[in-house]
């Protein structure tokens, strides 16, 4: 007598920014228990993400570090679907024994022989949102924008310096001072704190602060069990998962008063 098996449906497959890497990787995890669906995740710079999907490459969901390249896959007819999930900020990460301040920040980062480590443009928001800020230093201090240019090494979407170790980049880069600061998303402060003792999270100046907004694909043609995933994330439940990781999530209700006479 035959026995038939019951196939496990296929994955879903999330592309993600690596931003989202402890976020999505938890939702992963909890849609799996709630929906019996596994979640593939593939993390790396939104662009290059992007590009993969592009070129023909399956997934499922884009999660971005912003809406541009979302946006791009549903211009170009290769995404259904695009919702914003999220928001974040950057920081700057710098040893402590610095001493640097919100108010000495960009001094510091203008100052001789300062390696200021960046994202790079294009290939990752986050080097967009570094440019942006590079522009507004400019603004406010002619010349700065060039300075900072010139001080900064790609270390976030291209190629890092060589003999890296192994594990986390940035936290390695950071704790062998190869660089002094690095601009990086404030949603990273936990992971980085903990793998660099001593480190310090330094909030920008107003007058260099940017909003990050995070957006989601739905991909043409994607698995139907991907609509649900995005859902999830778009969730009270989703959302509570993005603020316990750093995130400002954008779909969580105002907290209410009790009706009177409760």
């Amino acid at each position: 007598m035959a026995i038939s098996v019951r196939a496990e449906p296929a994955p879903i497959v999330l592309f993600a920014a690596g931003s989202l890497r402890e976020a999505m990787t938890q939702i992963a995890a909890d849609y799996h228990v709630i929906a019996g669906i596994t979640v593939r995740t593939e993390f790396g710079p939104s662009g290059l993400m992007r590009e993969r999907i592009e070129h023909g490459e399956r997934a499922d969901l884009l999660a971005s570090a912003d809406t541009g390249h979302p946006l791009a896959l549903q211009q170009h007819g290769l995404a259904d679907r695009v919702a914003v999930f999220a928001r974040n900020t950057v920081c700057a990460y710098a040893p402590a024994a610095l001493g640097i301040t919100t108010e000495s920040l960009l001094d510091r980062m203008t100052g001789p022989g300062t390696r200021l480590g960046i994202a790079a443009a294009q290939a990752d928001p986050l080097g967009d949102y570094t440019e942006e800020i590079f522009a507004r230093a400019d603004r406010a201090r002619p010349g700065s924008g060039e300075i900072l240019r010139r001080q900064s090494t790609v270390v976030v979407g291209g190629a890092l310096p060589s003999a890296t170790p192994a594990g986390d980049p940035i936290a390695a880069l950071l704790s062998e001072r190869r660089i002094d600061i690095f601009l990086g998303y404030c949603s990273g402060r936990a992971r980085l704190e903990k793998a660099v003792p001593g480190l310090q999270t330094v909030v920008l100046p107003p007058g260099l602060r940017v909003g990050p907004e995070y957006g989601i694909a739905l991909i043409k043609g994607a698995d139907p069990a991907a609509a649900g995933l995005m859902l999830y994330i778009l969730s009270i439940d989703g959302q509570r998962t993005m603020a316990q990781h750093g995130f400002a999530p954008v779909g969580l209700p105002a907290a209410q008063e009790p009706l009177p006479g409760r």
